[in-house]
């Protein structure tokens, strides 16, 4: 299926460099996000923005777009780029020339051949056997012979601890035949708008295309995640905020520990290196504990009197720091 020009989507050039991507990526998710933007069209902003990452931020799928176009995938693994790209000039050129006569004269497809074009000449050394349904399919039989099925897209919720650790999981997928059950393998590290291939489970054909699966992480009361970078809250009592402290704290991939400087104030974000969602090509993201200072809600006689002492003993004035 035809997809938006993922590099007007996200606002960059096509020599941009992975960082700049990412850069306008998050920046255009945290804008157009549903839970933020109330827009009614901010949904479907959002995903041509993941969609748009998601090609862009896949070396291979960058490439295959780079050298087909919007329909890269619907272009099967082994055509070469510059035979595909001398095909559609033959065929643009032809269409020009109007109405010829021949094997294929009266034929128009979907993507704007013209009429009066050989297709079995511009496309046999294009697809080999497989366009003609084998070497003497199209002369015997007068058709084209296995046509294969196209690939379709579906969505799939993926809570923050599953994208840490991955897992399988069983998803209903809504397809025009009716719902199917399918057993999923949701890979450790996954991050939003990233595709996940399902061979052959897409539309029917012969071979049947593929299904691909767009991860989307749910919203979670404590954990934002950012790419592969997550902020966790790290609630702190008044005297570890002042004083400092060593605490733990839950996070999406276990218990961790962390030193809390002495003067810590509510949203100081302490920074966890490599704590972050995995990555299975390279460097894992970063956790973020983001200190939120809390108070008791009804503190005893005792802590009231200590609060009162405190507060006539200093001179902080949190209005003037």
């Amino acid at each position: 299926m035809a997809v938006s020009d993922p590099y007007e989507v996200l606002g960059v050039s096509r020599d941009a460099e992975q960082d700049e991507i990412q850069r306008e990526y998050r920046k255009l998710a945290r804008q157009h996000h549903p839970d933020i933007n109330k827009d009614p069209d901010a949904e479907e902003r959002f995903k041509d923005v993941s969609e748009a990452y998601a090609i862009l931020s896949d070396p291979d799928q960058r490439r295959r777009y780079d050298a087909f176009g919007p329909d890269f995938r619907q272009v099967p693994e082994d055509v070469d780029p510059d035979m595909w790209a001398r095909s559609r000039s033959r065929a643009r050129a032809g269409a020009r020339a109007g109405s010829g006569a021949g094997p294929g004269a009266g034929y128009t497809t979907a993507g704007g051949f013209g009429e009066g074009i050989d297709f079995e000449d511009l496309f046999g050394g294009l697809f080999g056997a497989r366009g003609r349904g084998g070497p003497a399919g199209r002369a015997a039989s007068g058709a084209w012979g296995p046509v294969r099925g196209a690939d379709q897209e579906a969505e799939v919720q993926v809570s923050v601890e599953e994208a840490y650790r991955g897992g399988k999981r069983a998803v209903t997928v809504d397809r025009p035949d009716g719902p199917r059950r399918l057993e999923v393998t949701i890979p450790a590290g996954v991050t939003d708008g990233q595709r996940i291939r399902l061979a052959g489970q897409g539309g029917g054909g012969d071979p049947a295309g593929d299904l691909y699966l767009i991860a989307r992480i749910a919203p979670h009361p404590r954990y934002r995640v950012d790419g592969r970078d997550v902020t966790a809250e790290l609630p702190l009592a008044p005297w570890e905020a002042a004083l400092g402290a060593a605490v733990a704290f839950r996070t999406p991939g276990g218990e961790a520990k962390v030193k809390v400087p002495a003067g810590t104030s509510s949203g100081r974000r302490l920074r966890l290196r490599g704590r972050g969602l995995p990555n299975p090509r390279g460097d894992p993201g970063d956790l973020y504990a983001e200190a939120r200072v809390m108070v008791p809600s009804e503190p005893s006689e005792r802590e009231r009197r200590l609060f009162e002492q405190l507060a006539e003993a200093s001179s902080f004035d949190p209005r003037r720091a």
